[in-house]
Parts: C-alpha cells; sequence; structure tokens
C-alpha cells in the first residue's frame, strides 16, 4: 500500500485527523504534538484516542508521524531550554505510548554560539535520558535531515551519524528525510538519487529511515534555504518525486507532504498526483 499524507491540524482531534486524511484520498498523516510556537498540549482524550486506534485500523493507516514543536532546540546554550526540550518530548512520548504505530520527528536543533561538534555530543546527551526515562515505550524517534540554514544541526548524514553514534541504546532512533531540505543542502536527488540513497546508507544505514516528507524546494540546489514549494512547482521537479515515491529503498516508507496550501483540499490534488506517478 501506497502510504501517502499530509501534514493535518490535530485541533480536533485524532479520528477527525482520520477522516480528514480518508477524505482527500490519503493513507497516513502527520500532525504537530502541541502548538508549534509554544504553549502546553492539549489534555490527553483517552475516549478520542480509543476510537482511532480502532477507525485506523479499519481504514488500513498503519503509522502515523507525530512532529515535535519547532519551539524545541535540544543543542541550545543554555540549560534551562534543553531542560524544555527534554521535558516536552518525555511528555510526547508517554502520549504516543496509547497511538501504536507512531513515529515521533524532531528538528536536531541549533548550535548558535557553540559549534556543531558541543551541540552534538548535547543532543546525544539529551537523547540519552529521554530513551532512558522512557525504556518501557517503543515509539520510534527520529532525527529529521535539516537544509543546513543558518547553524542547524543535521543538514549532514554524518552529523546524524554522529549523533546516533553517541547514544547508548540507539534502537529505537531513526531518520526522518525530508526532500525539500535535502536537496537544499546539497545531496542531489534530482539527478543521482541512487547515488544518495547509497550515502545514506554508508553514512547512516538505510535500516534507519523511517519515513519521508515529501517536499518541493523554492530555490536552487545547495541554496541552504529552506522554503517549500508545491510537488513538481520547485527545482526539484516532478521526474525526481516519480523517482522518490517509486524507488525499492523508499517506496513501502510513509510519505507525508508539508507543501503550502490554504487547506486541505490542495492536498487532495496533489496526492491524487502522487498516485498516478505510482507503480503498483
Amino acid at each position: 500500500m501506497f502510504k501517502i499524507g499530509c501534514h493535518l491540524s490535530s485541533s480536533k482531534g485524532y479520528v477527525h485527523m482520520v477522516e480528514e486524511t480518508l477524505s482527500i484520498g490519503g493513507t497516513t498523516f502527520q500532525f504537530f504534538t502541541r502548538n508549534p510556537r509554544g504553549g502546553a498540549a492539549k489534555p490527553v482524550d483517552t475516549d478520542d484516542i480509543g476510537r482511532y486506534n480502532k477507525t485506523a485500523s479499519e481504514n488500513g493507516i498503519r503509522e502515523i508521524i507525530a512532529h515535535a514543536p519547532y519551539t524545541m532546540n535540544p543543542c541550545a546554550a543554555t540549560e534551562n531550554l534543553r531542560e524544555f526540550s527534554l521535558n516536552t518530548m518525555t511528555d510526547d512520548l508517554a502520549r504516543l505510548s496509547l497511538t501504536p504505530g507512531a513515529l515521533y520527528n524532531f528538528h536536531p536543533g541549533s548550535h548558535v554560539g557553540q559549534g556543531a561538534d558541543a551541540a552534538i555530543e548535547l543532543i546525544a546527551g539529551l537523547l540519552d535520558k529521554l530513551l532512558e526515562a522512557d525504556a518501557g515505550n517503543t515509539t520510534p524517534v527520529l532525527l529529521e535531515t535539516m537544509a543546513g540554514k543558518g547553524s542547524e544541526v543535521g543538514s549532514k548524514f554524518e552529523e546524524l551519524r554522529r549523533i546516533i553514534d553517541l547514544v547508548a541504546d540507539s534502537s529505537r532512533l531513526g531518520v526522518c528525510l525530508d526532500t525539500c531540505h535535502v536537496y537544499d543542502a546539497g545531496y542531489d536527488i534530482v539527478n543521482d538519487l541512487d547515488g544518495v540513497l547509497g550515502e545514506f546508507d554508508r553514512v547512516i544505514g538505510i535500516g534507519r529511515l523511517k519515513a519521508v516528507h515529501l517536499n518541493d524546494s523554492k530555490n536552487p540546489f545547495c541554496s541552504h534555504k529552506d522554503r517549500h514549494e508545491k510537488i513538481g512547482q520547485g527545482s526539484i521537479g516532478i521526474d525526481a518525486f516519480a523517482k522518490i515515491i517509486n524507488h525499492p529503498a523508499l517506496r513501502d516508507l510513509p510519505f507525508c507532504l508539508e507543501t503550502p496550501h490554504e487547506d486541505i483540499s490542495g492536498y487532495a490534488g496533489e496526492i491524487a498526483l502522487l498516485k498516478s506517478l505510482r507503480n503498483e
């Protein structure tokens, strides 16, 4: 089954997100675990979650992506900001233990004022604490590939590998590959997709790749800008996306759109387009 969907608002609950996903022809979806710009998460609605688990199973939705808020910076220079990230992630994972099939995705952070090496050690240290405290959970934790804007950590596969290597028990760690981000970071998925995935396998291991964010790019190759565009309307182009969604190393993963639309009706057209390009 082609696992394809988009980012949705979680404001009306899990069951509503399933209904929206089905209405646009999707089979997976992504949502923020809480307000991406700040604020506490809503109280857990166990009735909604129970109905979601049943509805999702009945409709073939097996994997979904829960995205951590942008306000986190796991490698912040100040301890209180790192503690905020740890507390947020700990609470998120506790909630996600109630939804089997969820993948927890987060941005590694920014190394302002301290450099990438120190930041990588801080991220790994935070993950050590998180995974040790959350040992009874099985939710995979995904590091997202980044575009390299400013002082972002994670625009190089080697940086993600170093984080993984420094974590004592990395068995739950994986990677979410964002097509706009890797293209803007300098990985040529347009002209050398096999080469990029081969490098990913050599550096990180293809088995760590658990999800894909499908986004075209408003900017040219290796621009380090991170501005998403609708599928086929940016510098990556429709032919590259046809290869991405059909590649043997990727085709069974969940694909989620984060492209710019005013409402979810725009995603219906993109999902239909991608389905037409899919070899089944």
